[in-house]
């Protein structure tokens, strides 16, 4: 299945939260919606205690027998658990409109499973943070880290409750992607209707005055109400603050902008954005 949504959902507090996200991208985008759950058996496994200097002879092999069911079964409550998981979110996204939503198992990380799937994704949808994340707020989680690095797609990383995006802000740098996505939010039926922002930060030049009326021309040119600010100051600041001031829905960055440090998860300042942002923030790549 091609240029599908695909929400990735766990058993974390994020999830009802991805799937109303998803089955509002899937409506608006006229996308088929897939659920997937990784089944990732070693992720939370704890470290085993060694106890071979304990055991009496033959114990060892008894024990390890033991640990061996014990890993069986455990996986099996896993698959099951999923499985349930994937058939409420079924349920909430035909609740929400949603006419024919799928779902996928699958074995392995989250990582790896996305990129074999990527292909067939136009968008994914996963909640900011993992079951399996650390729950402080300025911690990421490594799935999503590596997700963000190495998945080629959209990627819409979602807090915990939905609202229905109205306001749009976008933080352009005049750099290739930001332009890519500007053109990409004019024609996105995703934002149809919303109230487009383009926020660029730095001193003010002619250079990017007139790189911000590009911008603002193009979503015009498409039917939107767009307005832009250029301000000073550290990037992900002005952009919180610009946020809050006009009660923004939704930020959308490029994954890099001219930052030189993209061995980085997709720049610094995207990376700042992402743990501090209490609002749907979506990657382009």
């Amino acid at each position: 299945m091609t240029d599908q949504v695909l929400a990735a959902i766990d058993g974390s507090q994020f999830s009802e939260g991805v799937c109303d996200y998803a089955a509002w991208a899937s409506l608006a985008m006229d996308a088929p919606l897939t659920f997937v759950h990784v089944v990732d058996n070693h992720s939370a496994v704890p470290e085993e205690q060694n106890l071979s200097g304990n055991l009496r002879f033959g114990a060892r092999e008894r024990l390890m027998k033991e640990l061996s069911e014990l890993d069986e079964q455990r996986a099996k409550v896993n698959r099951e658990h999923g499985k349930l998981m994937l058939e409420a979110a079924k349920e909430r996204a035909i609740d929400d409109g949603v006419s024919n939503p799928t779902t996928r198992q699958r074995n392995g990380t989250l990582v790896e499973s996305l990129l074999e799937l990527e292909e067939d994704i136009r968008l994914l949808v996963v909640g900011k943070r993992g079951e399996t994340a650390h729950q402080a707020s300025g911690h990421l989680g490594s799935n999503l880290e590596r997700v963000a690095r190495e998945l080629h797609r959209p990627i819409l990383m979602v807090p915990k409750t939905f609202k229905r995006p109205e306001k749009i802000l976008m933080a352009f740098d005049g750099s290739k992607t930001a332009r890519k996505g500007v053109e990409m939010l004019a024609r996105s039926p995703l934002f149809a209707g919303t109230e487009c922002h383009v926020l660029i930060v730095g001193a003010e030049t002619a250079e990017r005055r007139s790189e911000l009326e590009w911008a603002l021309g193009i979503l015009r040119d498409a039917g939107h109400q767009a307005e832009g600010a250029i301000r000073a100051g550290e990037v992900d600041e002005a952009l919180q603050a610009y946020e809050k001031e006009h009660g923004i829905d939704l930020l959308v960055m490029g994954a890099y902008g001219h930052s030189r440090i993209r061995h980085l998860l997709v720049g610094s300042t995207t990376t700042a954005m992402l743990r501090g942002s209490r609002i749907p923030v979506l990657i382009l790549r």
